[in-house]
C-alpha cells in the first residue's frame, strides 16, 4: 500500500491535519470525540443507508442507473456501486468530519459526514474508485502519530481524518467500491440480513438506484408513467415477490402510496425520510422523502425548517389517484405521533380541504340547485375537472373526472350509482357512490364534507322541474334508503307530480291508482301521474285509491252539484270511467251533462248509447235521448255506461239509504212496505219505462247481465216488488203467474209461460211469480175473483189450501180496502153465493152439512177465513146435541180406540171415548133435523157409532 502513486495528494492532506493535531492537542480529541459521536448515535445503524445515498449521487451525476453490490468474503465485506468516480473535492469531504463534498442542492450525500457509518463496523477501510483508491486506518492513524510524537494515551485516534493512497481498484463494472474488514464483534451473517430488510425500502428513497445485490439476493427498481405526474413504481426482491407504489413528485416532496393487489391502501406508521430515514416519527398515509433541511446525523430536523410546506401539493397527489382511491390520503384522526407529524397532518388535512381533488358525480359545469346557499354563493363552488395528462394508464386514468373541493361538497351515505345519476345536478357537488359508504365516513369528516340527508334530499326535491318517468327512477332510487319509520318520516316533505301537471308536496297528500296508464288531470283530487307512481309512495303514506275511488270522492259529487257540464270535469270523469268498475260507481255519477245528437246537454242517466239494445224495450216516449256520436268515439262506450249512459237496465245504488229519494217508479209505496230502513239500497231503474208487450224480451235482458239478475233474485229488493205489482204479461201481473213448477194455485192462476229460459232462470224468477207464502192484498183479490168465477175448476184440494194461505196472510191484509167478491168457492167445487155459505171449523160437520154450503180451510185458520171471506162459522151458526148416552170408556183401555188410533196414526187422544149402538145428533140453528153419524165430538168426548158392542 505504501508504493501507491497519491493521485488526490494525500500526503500533504495527512501532513496538515498532522501539523494541527500537534499545534492544538485539544483538536485530535475534538476530532476523535466527533468521529467517536457519530458512530455512536447519528451513524449507528446506517452503514448501508449512507454509502447506498453516495451510490445514488454518483449515479445520478454520472446519468446511468445506481447499482449497489454487496458481498462477503470472510470477514471483508465489499460494498461496490456504478456511477461517477471518486474526485478531489470527494477525497476532502472524506478526510474532513465537518464538510460534505456535496456541490448540488438535489445531492443528498456524497462523502459527507454519513460515510463515518462505516466505522460502525470496521477501522480498516478502503475506498477503491477507477479514478484512484484511497486507505483509511485507524491503526496507520496510530501510528502517524506516534511518529509525530503525539500521545493518545485515553482515547482513540480518529479513523477518517488520515488517508493513504491504495493501488486496488474496484471490482469489475463497477466504479467505485468500499472495503471494510469487519470488528470481531461483529456478526457478519446478521449484518447482510439487515442489509436485506433495508433494500427495498432504499431503492424508494434513492430513485437513482435500480438495483441492489446483497450477496446473492438482488432487490431491482422500476418505474412506470401513468400520467397526470403519478408513477407507479415496484420493486422485486429475490423471491421474485413484487412490491408496489403509486409515487407522486411535488415541489419539495415525492409520495409513496402502497398498492396491494393493484388497490391503494394507507401506508403502517412511518418516518419522515430525507430522503433516507430520520428519526421524526409520522403517521401519514402516504411515506414521504422529503427536500428538508437535516441535522448533520440526518435524524432529526433543523430547528426551524418549514415543514407545512411539504404539503404543497399533495392534493394534486390525490386528483391522480384513481377516485376510489383518493380517500387513502386523508390523514385519519388520532394523536400525532410527534410534533412535525402534527404540523404535517394539519398541513395535508388544510391542503386537501381547499383544492379541488375530490371525485364527484356528473359534470362539472352543471349548476347546483342544492348547496347551501352560503357555499352556493362562494366562488368556485362548482366541481372542477382537471385537465387530461399524457400517457394515462387505463387503471388510473382520472384526469377526466370531475373534481370538487371537499369543504363545498355533499356526501349521501351509501349513495346507490342510480341515486347519483338523479341527483347529479340536483345536490350540488356530490361525492361519487364508490366514496359513500361507511368505511369513508371518518375521512369525510375530517375534510368537513357535508353530509346529505333523506330530509334534505325531500327538501330539494321541491324545486325540481322533471318529466314524470324522472321521479319514478327518482322515487325507485330512494326506496332502498327507507328501512323504517324514522327515515320514512324523513321523506315526509317529498315532492310528488300529479297528473294534472302540479307538483306539490308530501306523498301523505296524494292518492295512488295503479291501474292508469296514462295522465288524467283531476282537480278534485291529488293523483299522482301514472308514470311517476311506485310503491315507495304508498310507504310514505299516498293512498292507492282505484278509479271507481277516485269516482266515487265526495268532492267529485260537489262538484258536480255546482258544475255538472263543466268541460275538464266531464273529461276527466269519462277518462278516468274508462279504468274503473262500473257496478261500483256512484249513481250520482249520472248527473253529469253530455250533448244527444240534438247537441242537447242532458245528464248522462238520462241518454242511451246509439243501437242500445233497451230502445226495442221501451214505450213509444220514453223520455231518454240518444248521447252524440262524437262522444262515444272519443271515450268509448264502457266509460259511458260506467257513468249512466244507458245500453241495458241501469241500477241505482246506494248505502245507508235514507229514504225513497230515487226517483222510481211507485218507490214510496216499496219503502212503506218495509218491516225497517235496509243497510243497502240496489234496483233496476227505468222499469216503468218498458212496453207491456216487450215484457218477455225485457225479462231475458234483466237475467243475461249479473248486475241486474242478482236483483230479480232477491223477493225484499224492490226490483221483484215492482215486477210482481207492475210487469205484465198478456196483462197479468208477474206477481199473479204461478211458476211452471208450482202447483199450489193451479187452476186459479195462469202459469208463467216465457219460451227460452233455463231452469236456473226461472229459479231466479220464483221471487217476481206468485207466492203462497207472500199474499199481496192484489193478490189476494186475485185469487178470491178466481175462487169465485164458475169458469175455473180448481181441485178441492187446491181450493183448501188456497182458503188456508189466504186465512194465514188474512193478518197482514187490510181487509177494510179488500173487495170480496159475491161468491166463493164451497167444498162441493162449485161457486155459491156467499150469502148461502158458512166456513167450516169443525170437521164433524162436514159429516152432517150439505157440502155446497160449506168454504173449507184449515181447521187452526177457520177463524180468519171466516173474518177475510165475511162468512160466519158452522160452529157458530148450527147446534148439535148427540142422542141417547152410550157406554162410557177411554181410548187406551177400549180395543177399538187402540185399532183407531193405529188404523188413522192419530196422537194420543185426550177425553172420554163414548161407544153408541146408532149414534144420533139433532141438528138446529141454520140446519135443523136429526141424522144418523158415524162419529161426533162434544167438547173433549167422542162419540162413535159401533153396531153390536152394546149388550
Amino acid at each position: 500500500m505504501t508504493g501507491s502513486a497519491d493521485l488526490f495528494g494525500t500526503e500533504g492532506l495527512r501532513a496538515a491535519v498532522l501539523t494541527s493535531w500537534r499545534d492544538s492537542p485539544t483538536r485530535l480529541r475534538e476530532d476523535a470525540a466527533t468521529e467517536a459521536d457519530l458512530v455512536r448515535a447519528g451513524y449507528r445503524d446506517r452503514l448501508l443507508t449512507e454509502l447506498a445515498q453516495n451510490a445514488a449521487d454518483a449515479a445520478a451525476k454520472a446519468g446511468v442507473p445506481g447499482r449497489v453490490s454487496v458481498r462477503l468474503d470472510g470477514r471483508t465485506l465489499y460494498i461496490a456501486n456504478t456511477g461517477a468516480p471518486l474526485e478531489l473535492s470527494g477525497v476532502h469531504a472524506l478526510t474532513a468530519l465537518r464538510a460534505s463534498g456535496k456541490a448540488e442542492p438535489a445531492s443528498v450525500g456524497k462523502f459527507g459526514v454519513g460515510f463515518t457509518a462505516v466505522l460502525a463496523v470496521s477501522d480498516d477501510i478502503e475506498f477503491r474508485s477507477t479514478t484512484g483508491s484511497l486507505h483509511f486506518s485507524r491503526a496507520r492513524t496510530r501510528e502517524a502519530l506516534r511518529q509525530q510524537g503525539i500521545a493518545t494515551p485515553d482515547f482513540q485516534p480518529p479513523a477518517l481524518r488520515l488517508t493513504w493512497p491504495l493501488e486496488a481498484l474496484p471490482t469489475p463494472n463497477f466504479d467505485t467500491e468500499v472495503v471494510l474488514r469487519l470488528h470481531d464483534d461483529i456478526d457478519a451473517d446478521a449484518l447482510l440480513a439487515a442489509m436485506r430488510e433495508e433494500a427495498a425500502d432504499l431503492l424508494l428513497e434513492l430513485p437513482a438506484l435500480q438495483s441492489i445485490r446483497i450477496g446473492d439476493d438482488e432487490f431491482t427498481s422500476a418505474a412506470r408513467e401513468l400520467g397526470d405526474g403519478l408513477q407507479e413504481l415496484q420493486v422485486t426482491g429475490p423471491d421474485g415477490r413484487r412490491r408496489a407504489w403509486w409515487q407522486f413528485r411535488t415541489a419539495r416532496a415525492r409520495w409513496l402510496l402502497p398498492l396491494r393487489d393493484g388497490k391503494a391502501h394507507a401506508a403502517p406508521h412511518d418516518v419522515l425520510r430525507a430522503p433516507t430515514r430520520s428519526d421524526e416519527e409520522l403517521s401519514l398515509p402516504a411515506l414521504l422523502i422529503a427536500d428538508i433541511p437535516m441535522q448533520p446525523d440526518r435524524r432529526r430536523l433543523l430547528p426551524g425548517a418549514r415543514v407545512a410546506e411539504l404539503a404543497s401539493g399533495y392534493a394534486e397527489f390525490a386528483r391522480a389517484l384513481p377516485p376510489t382511491d383518493r380517500l387513502v390520503l386523508v390523514p385519519t384522526p388520532g394523536f400525532a405521533r410527534s410534533e412535525v407529524d402534527g404540523l404535517l397532518r394539519e398541513a395535508l388535512i388544510s391542503e386537501l380541504q381547499t383544492h379541488s381533488w375530490l371525485p364527484v358525480v356528473g359534470k362539472p359545469s352543471t349548476p347546483s340547485l342544492a348547496a347551501d346557499s352560503e357555499l352556493a354563493a362562494e366562488p368556485g363552488h362548482v366541481a372542477e375537472a382537471p385537465e387530461s395528462g399524457p400517457g394515462a394508464s387505463p387503471a388510473v386514468g382520472s384526469s377526466e373526472i370531475p373534481t370538487a373541493v371537499p369543504a363545498r361538497a355533499s356526501v349521501f351515505p351509501d349513495l346507490t350509482p342510480e341515486l347519483a345519476d338523479l341527483l347529479d345536478d340536483i345536490a350540488g357537488p356530490l361525492l361519487i357512490p364508490e366514496l359513500s359508504g361507511r368505511a369513508h365516513t371518518e375521512a369525510l369528516a375530517v375534510l368537513d364534507v357535508h353530509r346529505l340527508g333523506l330530509a334534505r334530499l325531500a327538501e330539494l326535491s321541491g324545486g325540481v322541474e322533471r318529466p314524470p318517468a324522472w321521479w319514478r327512477d327518482w322515487y325507485a332510487a330512494l326506496e332502498p334508503f327507507v328501512v323504517d319509520p324514522l327515515s320514512a318520516e324523513e321523506l315526509g316533505a317529498l315532492a310528488v307530480p300529479l297528473a294534472d301537471g302540479r307538483l306539490v308536496t308530501g306523498p301523505r297528500t296524494v292518492v295512488l291508482d295503479d291501474m292508469l296508464e296514462v295522465a288524467i288531470p283531476l282537480h278534485w283530487a291529488r293523483l299522482v301521474h301514472p308514470e311517476a307512481a311506485h310503491p315507495l309512495l304508498s310507504r310514505l303514506g299516498a293512498r292507492s285509491a282505484t278509479a271507481a275511488d277516485l269516482l266515487a270522492d265526495p268532492a267529485l259529487h260537489a262538484d258536480l252539484e255546482d258544475h255538472p257540464d263543466d268541460p275538464d270535469l266531464v273529461d276527466a270523469v269519462l277518462r278516468l270511467a274508462a279504468y274503473a268498475d262500473p257496478d261500483a260507481l256512484p249513481p250520482w255519477l249520472g248527473s253529469i251533462e253530455l250533448p244527444d245528437t240534438t247537441g242537447e246537454l242532458l245528464p248522462a242517466d238520462e241518454l242511451l248509447l246509439p243501437e242500445a239494445p233497451l230502445y226495442a224495450l221501451l214505450v213509444e216516449d220514453a223520455p231518454l235521448g240518444t248521447v252524440a256520436k262524437e262522444i262515444v268515439d272519443e271515450y268509448g262506450a264502457q266509460a259511458l255506461r260506467a257513468v249512466g249512459v244507458g245500453w241495458d237496465f241501469g241500477v241505482v245504488a246506494e248505502s245507508d239509504p235514507t229514504g225513497p229519494d230515487h226517483h222510481l217508479d211507485d218507490e214510496e209505496a216499496w219503502w212503506a212496505s218495509l218491516p225497517e230502513e235496509p243497510a243497502e239500497f240496489a234496483a233496476v231503474r227505468d222499469l216503468d219505462l218498458i212496453d207491456d208487450i216487450a215484457w218477455p224480451d225485457a225479462l231475458h235482458q234483466l237475467l243475461a247481465v249479473p248486475k241486474t239478475r242478482r236483483l230479480l233474485a232477491d223477493p225484499d229488493g224492490y226490483t221483484a216488488w215492482w215486477l210482481r205489482r207492475h210487469a205484465r204479461l198478456d196483462g197479468i201481473p208477474l206477481g199473479h203467474h204461478l211458476h211452471p213448477g208450482d202447483a199450489e194455485f193451479a187452476g186459479l192462476l195462469p202459469h208463467f209461460a216465457v219460451p227460452g229460459l233455463s231452469h236456473g232462470d226461472l229459479e231466479v224468477l220464483r221471487s217476481v211469480l206468485a207466492d203462497p207464502d207472500r199474499i199481496t192484498p192484489d193478490l189476494a183479490e186475485t185469487l178470491l175473483a178466481a175462487l169465485a168465477d164458475p169458469a175455473n175448476n180448481p181441485e178441492p184440494q187446491i181450493v183448501s189450501r188456497t182458503h188456508g194461505h189466504l186465512a194465514a196472510a188474512a193478518s197482514r191484509l187490510d181487509l177494510t180496502e179488500l173487495v170480496l167478491p159475491e161468491r166463493v168457492r164451497a167444498l162441493s167445487g162449485d161457486a155459491v153465493p156467499a150469502a148461502d155459505a158458512m166456513v167450516l171449523d169443525l170437521p164433524w160437520f162436514g159429516l152432517v152439512l150439505p157440502p155446497d154450503r160449506l168454504v173449507l180451510g184449515d181447521e187452526e185458520t177457520a177463524p180468519s177465513l171466516a173474518t177475510l171471506l165475511d162468512l160466519p162459522l158452522v160452529s157458530e151458526s148450527v147446534t148439535a146435541e148427540v142422542l141417547g148416552t152410550g157406554r162410557s170408556t177411554s181410548w187406551s183401555a177400549e180395543p177399538l180406540g187402540v185399532v183407531l188410533r193405529q188404523l188413522f196414526s192419530l196422537a194420543p187422544q185426550e177425553g172420554e171415548l163414548v161407544l153408541h149402538e146408532d149414534l144420533r145428533v139433532r141438528l138446529s140453528g141454520a140446519v135443523t133435523g136429526t141424522v144418523s153419524v158415524p162419529w161426533w165430538r162434544v167438547g173433549t168426548e167422542t162419540h162413535i157409532r159401533v153396531p153390536g158392542v152394546i149388550a
